[in-house]
């Protein structure tokens, strides 16, 4: 895919970033007036990073509810004021902070399954913000497109499968080079059996190992008993156990009564479970010895 300078996009690649057409980008420049991009000689259009944002925020819209009219009205006055706060002395931080120059480079190389365009804007975006924001303003946000783009078949199979995969190497990449005390005490993250969506469990343990944890992980479909195994033979302080589907419990309804009756005879150790999957089944089984983990903060502490 041909490069192109920081900010600047064709039509095709303002496609591939939104997800909308080039014939509905036209309509809603040239209908709505919602955006203004430059001509170059030839008459091409380049569009910038504060365009695309503006066609997403629309979509964003419209997917809720709103006519396109009025997203349009309502995108227009929020630049509006955005462009009145930059002028005091203090201005506010602009809105829809996740949709930056990376997340539209990885979102425009996962539309084209380019795997080395993603893994290097990957690397840009890693070696940019560091370790904490990288997760927080590129991957979070990207992966969560990512699924909005699959749910409403914007995006295929393959194009979903690559992106995550390339995000999850990615990730082991940095787990595996990341330096930590040899007295660091242990966490162990794990998908229970049947759970395939290993990235939750990297991302949470990437954000232990910044608070000055080792991690090891049990990754996607562990094997019935894994878990009881890792947990006897390491003795980590720790289990985070990650369900972002119901599978593991429709095929094994007393999943979590089996762990929570592992997790009595191992006092040692503190229990969660978090995840989509886990929410429903947690909030109907009466269990003693497994939190469920609502945030990263009361985990760590």
């Amino acid at each position: 895919m041909q490069s192109r300078p920081s900010g600047n996009y064709n039509i095709q690649q303002v496609s591939n970033v939104t997800g909308l057409s080039k014939q509905v980008i036209r309509k809603w420049e040239e209908r709505y007036e919602l955006i203004q991009p430059e001509r170059l000689d030839n008459g091409y259009r380049i569009y910038s990073e504060e365009d695309v944002k503006k066609l997403l925020k629309v979509k964003t819209l419209s997917e809720k509810g709103y006519s396109l009219k009025q997203a349009v009205a309502q995108v227009l006055e929020e630049d509006e004021i955005v462009q009145m706060e930059s002028e005091l002395p203090f201005a506010q931080e602009e809105s829809y902070p996740e949709f930056n120059d990376f997340v539209f480079k990885l979102l425009e190389h996962g539309t084209a399954c380019d795997e080395i365009e993603l893994n290097y804007a990957l690397q840009q975006a890693y070696f940019h913000y560091g370790l904490d924001n990288f997760l927080n303003k590129v991957v979070l946000p990207f992966l969560h497109e990512v699924g909005n783009r699959w749910e409403k078949e914007e995006w295929d199979e393959y194009q979903e499968a690559v992106s995550s995969m390339m995000v999850r190497d990615f990730l082991v990449q940095i787990r595996r080079n990341f330096h930590y005390r040899d007295d660091a005490p242990l966490v162990l993250g794990c998908c229970l059996p049947h759970e395939t969506h290993e990235i939750p469990v990297h991302i949470l343990l990437l954000q232990f190992m910044m608070k000055g944890w080792k991690s090891v992980l049990i990754g996607a479909s562990p094997a019935p008993g894994a878990i009881e195994s890792m947990v006897e033979k390491l003795k980590p302080q720790k289990v985070l156990m990650s369900a972002s589907t119901s599978i593991p419990f429709e095929r094994n309804p007393k999943l979590l009564a089996s762990l929570d009756q592992f997790a009595e005879q191992h006092k040692e150790t503190k229990f969660y479970i978090g995840g989509p999957g886990s929410m429903q089944y947690f909030a109907c089984k009466n269990l003693k010895n497994i939190s469920l983990a609502n945030s990263l903060e009361e985990v760590i502490n």
